[in-house]
């Protein structure tokens, strides 16, 4: 059966200015990380990215190494591009990256303009695409000049093959170096993509302040820290939950006593709010103007319309914001 997106798609999502640019990018973005490999079962693959866009969700978040096996998120994104959104393909924004290890040998890795321009390539194929909307380095490269990297990404915009670019994972002194030999360059960097959350708070330490002075936009990603700023693990380890199935990233040495009082104390101000938990962690998130999107993973449409609902409250008072980082610096 022919898809036909909903026809109510843009009227409850809120779209946000990329720092100085004239792109908008939904307040949610759909990060492609998780359970769209060929591990995984396809059509709830494209069940996800559907009801992503049914929603108003037009920004779709990969990079070279998605999987497992590495490429096949981004060989299955490209089969459900052709079966369900060629005539759809100019209200999507598609990302990827390159900056961790893809392929054998000294070229497959880091950030050499040898590896960034072949990895692209290989996405684009892999995807059936002439060019992404946004391709980020994915990582900094201690070895190879920042010049060098940065004039990779520079020659990828003016190649066709990216409209945009970004970085993600560098620090606020690294990213400040790199924004600045874009704008040189005359291919502005549009977009930071962090890791950020209430648990994880490291780009409040200068990164955030770069951004806004600089005018690039902010995309955090984890911002539920991989599922622990909800309510699924108050009452033990869920069989369906990440740290059940993998425990490669999140493991139950992560779920510790104190973290779950915690998780518990923020559970019970969500509630005063309203929200779920993840709602409010969301909403935390999205509060601050310099956050353009949020990248959100999801293993069931459901979830995905439930992330959404965090946009009905997006405020917070002054002794909201006080409660929280007081529960967050007695965890420390």
């Amino acid at each position: 059966m022919t898809y036909l997106p909903s026809s109510h798609r843009y009227q409850t999502m809120e779209y946000r200015r990329c720092g100085n640019s004239g792109l908008k990018l939904p307040a949610f973005s759909l990060g492609l990380w998780h359970n769209f490999g060929n591990v995984n079962n396809f059509e709830n693959s494209r069940n996800l990215i559907r009801t992503a866009f049914d929603n108003g969700i037009t920004h779709f978040d990969l990079a070279n190494n998605y999987g497992p096996p590495p490429g096949s998120a981004e060989e299955n994104f490209g089969r459900i591009l052709e079966k369900d959104f060629k005539s759809y393909r100019d209200e999507m924004i598609v990302s990827s990256k390159a900056g961790y290890g893809m392929w054998e040998g000294p070229y497959g890795d880091w950030g050499s303009k040898k590896y960034l321009v072949s990895s692209l390539d290989q996405s684009l194929k892999r995807m059936k695409l002439d060019y992404v909307d946004i391709f980020y380095h994915h990582r900094p490269d201690p070895e190879t000049p920042l010049e060098e990297t940065m004039v990779a990404l520079d020659l990828i915009v003016r190649q066709g093959k990216a409209l945009y670019v970004g970085i993600s994972n560098y620090n606020a002194v690294d990213a400040e170096k790199a924004i600045a030999i874009l704008k040189q360059l005359g291919t502005p960097c549009l977009i930071h993509q962090p890791k950020y959350s209430m648990f994880v708070r490291d780009p409040e330490n200068g990164l955030l302040d770069v951004l806004e002075k600089e005018g690039v936009g902010c995309i955090p990603f984890s911002p539920l820290a991989q599922g622990l700023l909800s309510d699924k693990y108050l009452n033990g380890i869920p069989e369906d939950s990440r740290v059940a199935k993998s425990g490669i990233f999140l493991n139950e040495n992560h779920i510790t006593p104190e973290k779950i009082a915690t998780i518990s104390k923020l559970n019970d101000l969500a509630k005063q709010r309203g929200q779920k938990l993840a709602h409010m962690a969301l909403a935390w998130l999205l509060r601050d103007a310099r956050v353009t999107s949020v990248l959100i993973g999801s293993s069931k449409p459901e979830q995905i319309i439930d992330s959404i609902e965090a946009l009905k409250n997006t405020q917070f008072t002054s002794a909201e914001l006080e409660a929280i980082n007081t529960i967050l610096s007695e965890s420390k």
